[in-house]
């Protein structure tokens, strides 16, 4: 009798433990789910260009994009010339690049607008599109590095921007795929995978 008792409790322990492992993944895979349909994209932004202008992204429906905060006096400035060529290269087969100028680490860009558009262009030949100065972290950071850092926004994974040109790459249809530190050069081969296929 006793032994029956035990056998019975062991598999009653046994199929709740089951079902507790059912109703466990049920709930993530909900959470998931949820997560995902609350998934935000990058074109609910606009934002303001060095000269002042609006900025719509939902201008660039349909390309692939890379989000790329900048300095003028960092070590890794010299990636500029690395992201122009790769924009000039890429910018009609639906690829834009996207910089944004912040002074966030060591005061590495205390210029103004002007000042960064002008450094820019006469150091680099910057054509694509550089963004008015902006924080990437902290109490002021801007919304559109909320939506790339937080994955209650993105959808993808937290992330902090950890120094100048940290690279966030996202599809055709505005959502984070992937974050690339700093010192991954522009033209790095993933990279250069990621926009051809």
């Amino acid at each position: 009798m006793k032994r029956g008792f035990i056998l019975l409790c062991i598999t009653l322990s046994l199929v709740s433990c089951k079902d507790e492992k059912k109703v466990n993944k049920a709930f993530a895979n909900h959470l998931e789910s949820r997560l995902s349909q609350n998934k935000e994209n990058i074109y609910q932004f606009s934002v303001k260009d060095l000269s002042g202008t609006d900025f719509n992204f939902a201008d660039l429906k349909g390309s692939k994009i890379m989000i790329v905060n900048t300095a003028s006096k960092c070590g890794l400035t010299p990636q500029y010339k690395q992201l122009q060529e790769l924009y000039d290269t890429y910018k009609d087969q639906n690829f834009t690049i996207v910089g944004f100028p912040a002074n966030n680490f060591l005061w590495q860009e205390p210029g103004t607008d002007s000042e960064i558009a002008t450094f820019c262009k006469e150091n680099f030949g910057v054509t694509f599109p550089m963004m008015n100065k902006i924080s990437v972290k902290g109490k002021d950071m801007h919304e559109v590095y909320k939506f790339l850092t937080q994955k209650n926004k993105n959808g993808l994974e937290d992330s902090k921007v950890s120094w100048n040109f940290q690279k966030y790459l996202l599809n055709e249809n505005g959502e984070v795929v992937r974050v690339i530190s700093p010192k991954t050069l522009p033209n790095d081969p993933s990279i250069i995978e990621w926009i051809e296929n």
